[in-house]
């Protein structure tokens, strides 16, 4: 596995690839690399025939008041998951490799950020739209995978990717979780023993949403009081948003039907999780 620092490494790995005719496979990650990652470079690997894994805490799409001085990174462990699963190369650009001057462009998508984790973080999608346009932009992959827990952010890459006509094929793969059902986040090293306990009211509020539908119920708001119900029973817990939306347009629904989005964002004492199913 090749481990470069520079936009002009990777244009020239890439150039030799495509020359070649090899297909490239992209995953970008923010580090901290766990299974959840590995399972996004081992589907790119079995769809590509070189993958590239970027690793990269992006400072623009943290608002004042997050975590951006103590999101965890650890390039050994990154390197480490990457190889285990199959990655040929990692990019690890520096801050000032990515943004070496005053930055002038945003890109933003319009609507599928206006609710869910774009109310609650503004900015935060601008950029993340505009670090994953300067990487597509890098790598010039032929696919792009990213994770469903992450479901809004899948969704806005998807159109920004169809608007601005970009070659490359977004492909999203399903949550990785703990035995437990906790979803896997680089933010779950900041938990502690109890909060780690905690943690579980996320999946379990999904459980009983989906046991309810399943049985029956169609009406949002009541499937939103039973998730709540269960979160609001954790002391620990504290509900930033629950929202069910058509997974399109990430409009709120009023009534369940076929594609539609349950997601959640809880604080467990200071650490903000994110959750949620897609119902097909």
């Amino acid at each position: 596995m090749k481990v470069v620092y520079t936009i002009s490494e990777v244009r020239e790995l890439v150039k030799q690839y495509k020359r070649d005719g090899l297909k490239v496979g992209f995953v970008p990650t923010m580090g901290y690399l766990h299974e959840g990652h590995g399972s996004l470079i081992k589907r790119a690997k079995d769809e590509n025939d070189i993958v590239i894994v970027s690793t990269f805490v992006n400072p623009i799409q943290f608002g004042p008041n997050e975590d951006l001085d103590k999101y965890p990174r650890d390039q050994k462990r990154d390197e480490e998951v990457c190889e285990t699963y199959g990655g040929d190369v990692m990019f690890l650009p520096s801050v000032e490799e990515m943004y070496p001057e005053e930055r002038k462009t945003t890109v933003t998508v319009e609507g599928l950020t206006a609710g869910l984790c774009g109310a609650k973080r503004p900015g935060h999608f601008n950029g993340v739209t505009t670090v994953v346009t300067k990487l597509f932009n890098i790598v010039l992959p032929d696919r792009a995978y990213f994770g469903q827990k992450d479901a809004q952010q899948l969704m806005v890459i998807k159109k920004m990717v169809r608007d601005l006509n970009s070659p490359v094929e977004v492909i999203g793969c399903p949550i990785v979780r703990e035995e437990d059902g906790l979803a896997k986040s680089s933010r779950n090293k900041y938990l502690g023993e109890e909060e780690r306990k905690a943690a579980l009211v996320l999946s379990r509020g999904l459980k009983e949403a989906k046991k309810a539908i399943d049985n029956g119920e169609k009406v949002s708001k009541n499937v939103i009081s039973i998730i709540s119900d269960v979160i609001n029973k954790e002391p620990l817990a504290k509900i930033d948003y629950v929202s069910i939306v058509d997974i399109n347009t990430m409009e709120d629904v009023e009534e369940i039907g076929s594609g539609v989005l349950i997601a959640m964002a809880v604080y467990i004492g200071k650490t903000r999780l994110i959750d949620n199913i897609i119902l097909e």
